[in-house]
């Protein structure tokens, strides 16, 4: 009942625009995009006007027309593989003809992004850190598992892994709850304090990667704080359109298969999309371990969108759905051998060896997670006086499940049942004299539910949260100044919950009387009932010398309420061999982070240097939990004593963290069509517990990444020859510095080695006469040298027996050598085409 009256509010906001904005009779920008050089027409040009999700492409002569919804001024961007790209405001309304001469240039100095801020903004102009990736950028690197190590290498940007398919992004050091994952600006919901799952979207569904790297309370409110990954799916395909592909992707590591099949449509402004992937793939191998038992998946996905562009403005309606198949490793082996073994019965008194048939199989083994997320969302924007309403609303169901019962194999350990209505109001406006205001509320609520399990790490809960914002930004002259506030409120209620352990292995939520009274029953949580409030802003400015040299400086003050997991959890996670223990009284985060960057744009040469300091308050992490011993404290939560059956136990904890470093870049480009990339990323995370005089062994926060840098040479060569256009070839070298400062008490963390990684890639288009693309090739090579390496972000670091021999490496390594071929073949299936 609440999903359907919750589409029909959608409908009702879509449908009701024409009556309540301003209309206008629809108009036209056209214009010739050339050359500049020597005057020639640019076919296949992308012209696009992100305010209005509007786009089109140059025909054979360069021409183009983009029938126009909404009138006023908007940023115009024009560009093409090989040229820097072209941005200026357009006056909609006294301009209707732009002919652009593009510049011959591989530096992408006038990119314009979304996210973050109030309206489409040249990247160079917004004070706060982001960084952005389209289409041309995922297809080269297309063998990367999913979307989040797709942009893992970017400079301050990495990923918690455990394996090919499960990441989890991290920035400056953040990841988890404090980093916002967002599909066309709605942030995504589904149990983000658990590491064991990735993020749920597919790759193939995704044109555009933006990421604000540092405080993005204001926009996003809580779970910000250390910034946003904002997945854009495709924009609108051309006016009397009706375009589409058909994708294929082959890796060698593991087998992998991705297909993907893409249809989407234009007629008179109204839109629409249609796109079904599948992705499997078998267990992933290197050097040291083989093949790494109960690493392989089965995704299958799904996505429609339906839409308007008029002259009110637009709204676009999508729904998707992601449903992936999991193996769920545990990195066991046999003492003798150290070959990989598997557990056969809830007992878990003997682990057979697995064979190679089953290591080198697409089936799933019976311990296998199954996450489902369907998703319903609307991007609204209605021209109303001299501003534009935005309405971005959502819906999101979030299935989770975990199978560890090998002899009851339809039984879930773990069944959370999660769903999340988000809302995000905002109206952007011009105060006048060059005010740009935005002031609006966003939030969500969430309903969590225990299905029917045996393992219970978080309770059932609701949850609100609520923040008002205003952002203003104002230009002069050489001066971007932009300023704001937001004030966050967030209500937690966790229902009490008792578990009925009569029957061994199977335990499961009791709901009779008198829990006290029956043996057989535990408490598994209390009743908890918290609110958190906190104010965030953000000062910054950038001051732009001149058009080839910037400086930025930004402050922000950024807040996070703790999580369900960190306030309630009591209960292992199989997925995770973890046991969690929570703590109800912390309090909410605060951060104070500066950031400074330079930024100098030459014809030959780009570079870059941002650095940041992000002082945080009641900081919350994870360490492991010992024993009167002094060894790790192990839990079996089915009440064995074999060892194979126990999960390592954790509890949250609450200090003050200091998190600082920066990223240098230099590119260089001789001649335009080759350059010479370099980036350099530092990131240190220091415990202050006890005033920064604490022990050693705690010194250092978890999971932050070693010294990174990153080398590519790289050639492109967009006119081609003959028929074939669009070709790249690259080459690159990544070096990641042993990780010796590292979270030491309790056997958290463990040193980490240094390694090198090598990597190449090459592509090409393939056209017919008329210029149109037939097929469309690129080919990655990925740990060229076959490196055996452990990454201290890996989890699977930390996946083996309790008790490793002597001599032995313990943990999981990283995957080996691997070649991913990617085909993609477009086709236009417009009436009256000539394709």
């Amino acid at each position: 009942m609440n999903r359907c009256l919750f589409t029909l509010v959608i409908i009702v906001f879509a449908l009701s625009g024409p009556a309540i904005a301003r209309t206008t009779p629809p108009g036209t920008l056209s214009g010739t995009i050339t050359d500049k050089a020597d005057g020639k027409p640019v076919a296949g040009a992308t012209i696009a006007i992100p305010d209005l999700k509007l786009a089109t492409i140059t025909d054979a002569n360069g021409k183009f027309t983009l029938t126009l919804g909404a009138k006023g001024t908007y940023l115009v961007q024009i560009s093409y593989v090989g040229y820097g790209t072209f941005t200026q405001e357009v006056d909609l309304n006294r301009t209707s003809v732009l002919n652009v001469g593009l510049q011959v240039s591989t530096i992408e100095a006038s990119e314009i992004v979304v996210t973050g801020v109030s309206k489409a903004t040249e990247m160079k102009r917004a004070p706060i850190p982001i960084v952005a990736v389209g289409k041309a950028y995922m297809d080269q690197h297309a063998a990367s598992g999913n979307v989040i190590d797709q942009v893992a290498n970017l400079p301050g940007v990495s990923a918690v892994t455990t394996g090919p398919n499960i990441s989890k992004p991290f920035i400056h050091g953040l990841g988890y709850n404090r980093v916002v994952t967002a599909q066309d600006g709605i942030r995504q919901e589904g149990q983000q304090w658990g590491d064991e799952h990735g993020i749920e979207v597919d790759q193939n569904s995704i044109d555009r990667i933006e990421i604000i790297k540092g405080p993005a309370s204001l926009s996003y409110g809580s779970d910000a704080i250390g910034g946003v990954v904002n997945l854009i799916t495709p924009p609108a395909v051309p006016e009397g359109k009706i375009l589409g592909s058909v994708s294929g992707i082959y890796g060698t590591n593991n087998g992998s298969i991705n297909g993907s099949l893409r249809l989407q449509g234009n007629q008179n402004g109204w839109i629409w999309g249609l796109q079904t992937s599948s992705k499997n793939a078998k267990d992933y191998q290197n050097q040291h371990d083989g093949r790494v038992w109960a690493t392989n998946f089965n995704e299958k996905d799904a996505r429609a969108m339906v839409g308007v562009n008029k002259s009110w403005g637009y709204s676009h309606l999508n729904a998707s759905l992601f449903d992936d198949q999991q193996a769920i490793p545990d990195g066991s082996r046999d003492s003798l051998t150290r070959r990989f073994t598997k557990q056969i019965t809830d007992s878990d008194t003997f682990r057979p060896i697995v064979s190679p048939s089953e290591l080198n199989s697409y089936s799933l083994p019976v311990l296998h997670q199954h996450v489902q997320l369907y998703r319903i969302y609307d991007n609204s924007s209605i021209a109303l006086g001299n501003g534009n309403l935005l309405i971005d609303l959502g819906y999101q169901y979030s299935h989770r499940r975990e199978f560890t019962h090998p002899q009851n194999a339809d039984v879930p350990g773990l069944n959370l049942q999660l769903q999340t209505y988000t809302y995000d109001v905002k109206y952007n406006f011009s105060l006048g004299n060059g005010y740009e205001t935005s002031v609006g509320v966003n939030g969500m609520y969430q309903n969590n539910v225990l299905g029917y399990s045996t393992d219970f790490p978080i309770p059932a809960y609701h949850q609100f949260d609520l923040g008002p914002f205003l952002v203003v930004k104002k230009t002069f002259g050489k001066l971007d100044l932009s300023a704001g506030g937001r004030f966050d409120t967030r209500s937690f209620d966790g229902k009490a919950a008792y578990i009925d352990n009569t029957v061994p292995y199977f335990s499961t939520l009791y709901t009779g009387a008198d829990p006290a009274g029956n043996p057989n029953v535990s408490r598994q949580f209390s009743a908890l009932s918290k609110n958190f409030s906190g104010f965030s802003g953000s000062f910054g400015g950038t001051y732009n010398f001149s058009n080839a040299f910037l400086i930025k400086a930004n402050i922000a003050r950024g807040f996070r309420a703790p999580s369900i997991a960190e306030l309630s959890a009591n209960g292992a996670d199989p997925g995770s061999q973890i046991y969690h223990v929570g703590n109800s009284s912390f309090k909410p985060e605060f951060s104070i982070q500066e950031d400074l960057g330079a930024f100098l744009t030459l014809p030959k040469v780009s570079a870059s240097v941002s650095l940041f300091d992000n002082h945080i308050q009641n900081y919350i992490f994870q360490q492991q939990i010992i024993d009167a011993n002094g060894n790790p404290e192990r839990v079996d939560p089915d009440g064995t004593s074999d060892p194979n059956g126990q999960y390592s136990k954790f509890t949250y904890v609450q200090s003050k963290a200091r998190i600082l470093g920066g990223e240098l870049y230099l590119d260089i480009h001789p001649v335009s069509w080759l350059h010479f990339e370099n980036a350099l990323t530092l990131t240190y995370g220091t415990n202050l517990e006890d005033n920064g005089h604490a022990p050693d062994s705690l010194k250092y926060l978890p999971f932050i990444p070693p010294l990174h840098t990153h080398s590519e040479l790289r050639a492109n060569y967009a006119k081609g020859i003959g028929q074939f256009k669009d070709a790249y070839a690259f080459v690159g070298f990544d070096h990641y510095n042993a990780q010796n400062r590292f979270f030491a008490a309790y056997g958290t963390e463990t040193y980490t080695a240094g390694y090198n990684l090598l990597s190449a890639g090459i592509g090409v288009d393939l056209v017919n006469k008329a210029g149109q693309k037939i097929v469309r090739l690129f080919i990655e090579g990925t740990n060229l040298a076959n490196t055996n390496y452990q990454s201290n972000m890996s989890r699977l670091k930390y996946f083996d027996n309790p008790n490793v021999p002597a001599g032995a490496q313990p943990g999981i390594f990283n995957m080996g050598r691997n070649f991913s071929f990617k085909v993609v073949v477009p086709f236009d299936l417009s009436p009256h085409s000539h394709a």
